[in-house]
Protein backbone atom coordinates (compact mmCIF):
# COMPACT_ATOMS: atom_id res chain seq x y z
CA UNK A 1 0.00 0.00 0.00
CA UNK A 2 1.38 3.47 -0.96
CA UNK A 3 0.94 6.30 1.64
CA UNK A 4 1.49 9.66 1.17
CA UNK A 5 2.57 10.42 4.65
CA UNK A 6 3.45 9.19 7.40
CA UNK A 7 6.49 7.42 9.53
CA UNK A 8 9.72 6.57 6.96
CA UNK A 9 10.25 2.43 7.98
CA UNK A 10 14.00 3.70 7.86
CA UNK A 11 14.51 6.62 9.72
CA UNK A 12 11.46 6.70 11.34
CA UNK A 13 10.64 10.65 10.63
CA UNK A 14 6.68 11.52 10.27
CA UNK A 15 7.39 13.13 6.75
CA UNK A 16 6.01 13.14 3.55
CA UNK A 17 6.77 9.27 1.58
CA UNK A 18 7.48 7.64 -1.60
CA UNK A 19 7.49 4.33 -2.59
CA UNK A 20 10.58 1.91 -2.59
CA UNK A 21 10.28 -1.20 -5.31
CA UNK A 22 12.34 -3.70 -3.46
CA UNK A 23 13.31 -5.07 -7.06
CA UNK A 24 13.64 -1.94 -8.90
CA UNK A 25 11.10 -1.90 -11.99
CA UNK A 26 13.94 -1.13 -14.73
CA UNK A 27 14.79 -4.69 -13.68
CA UNK A 28 11.44 -6.53 -13.94
CA UNK A 29 11.08 -7.94 -17.82
CA UNK A 30 15.03 -9.43 -17.16
CA UNK A 31 14.51 -12.93 -17.24
CA UNK A 32 16.41 -13.95 -14.32
CA UNK A 33 13.91 -11.84 -12.37
CA UNK A 34 10.42 -12.78 -14.48
CA UNK A 35 11.62 -16.69 -13.71
CA UNK A 36 12.42 -16.14 -9.66
CA UNK A 37 9.56 -13.73 -8.66
CA UNK A 38 6.07 -13.66 -9.36
CA UNK A 39 4.26 -10.25 -9.73
CA UNK A 40 3.28 -9.58 -6.87
CA UNK A 41 6.87 -10.16 -5.27
CA UNK A 42 8.09 -7.62 -8.00
CA UNK A 43 5.74 -5.21 -6.72
CA UNK A 44 6.38 -5.18 -3.69
CA UNK A 45 8.03 -2.04 -1.76
CA UNK A 46 8.68 -0.20 1.42
CA UNK A 47 6.88 3.56 1.94
CA UNK A 48 10.02 5.34 2.80
CA UNK A 49 10.99 9.15 3.33
CA UNK A 50 12.70 10.80 0.12
CA UNK A 51 16.06 11.20 2.03
CA UNK A 52 16.33 7.86 2.61
CA UNK A 53 15.23 6.65 -0.47
CA UNK A 54 18.10 9.09 -2.46
CA UNK A 55 20.45 7.36 0.32
CA UNK A 56 19.78 4.03 -1.04
CA UNK A 57 20.17 5.05 -4.74
CA UNK A 58 22.99 7.03 -4.29
CA UNK A 59 24.30 3.25 -2.13
CA UNK A 60 23.64 0.73 -4.23
CA UNK A 61 23.02 0.18 -8.24
CA UNK A 62 19.37 -1.34 -9.20
CA UNK A 63 21.51 -4.89 -9.86
CA UNK A 64 22.45 -4.65 -6.25
CA UNK A 65 19.17 -3.58 -4.62
CA UNK A 66 17.13 -6.19 -6.49
CA UNK A 67 19.53 -9.25 -5.69
CA UNK A 68 20.87 -8.32 -2.16
CA UNK A 69 18.60 -5.72 -0.69
CA UNK A 70 14.92 -7.54 -2.25
CA UNK A 71 13.18 -8.02 1.74
CA UNK A 72 12.73 -4.67 3.99
CA UNK A 73 14.67 -6.84 6.39
CA UNK A 74 17.51 -7.14 4.26
CA UNK A 75 17.85 -3.25 3.40
CA UNK A 76 17.32 -2.47 7.37
CA UNK A 77 19.95 -4.87 8.15
CA UNK A 78 22.96 -3.50 5.70
CA UNK A 79 25.23 -1.42 7.84
CA UNK A 80 26.23 1.59 5.24
CA UNK A 81 22.16 2.39 5.30
CA UNK A 82 21.70 1.34 8.79
CA UNK A 83 24.48 4.54 9.18
CA UNK A 84 22.82 6.53 6.34
CA UNK A 85 18.96 6.35 8.30
CA UNK A 86 20.83 7.17 11.45
CA UNK A 87 22.01 10.32 9.87
CA UNK A 88 18.89 11.22 8.34
CA UNK A 89 16.76 10.65 11.39
CA UNK A 90 18.67 13.49 12.69
CA UNK A 91 17.35 15.78 10.07
CA UNK A 92 14.16 17.73 10.28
Amino acid sequence: MRLKSGQCLCCGRSTALTFHHLIPKKLHRRAYFRKNFDKPQLNQGVNICRACHDGIHDLYDEMQLAKQFSTPEKLMADEALQKHFAWVAKKK
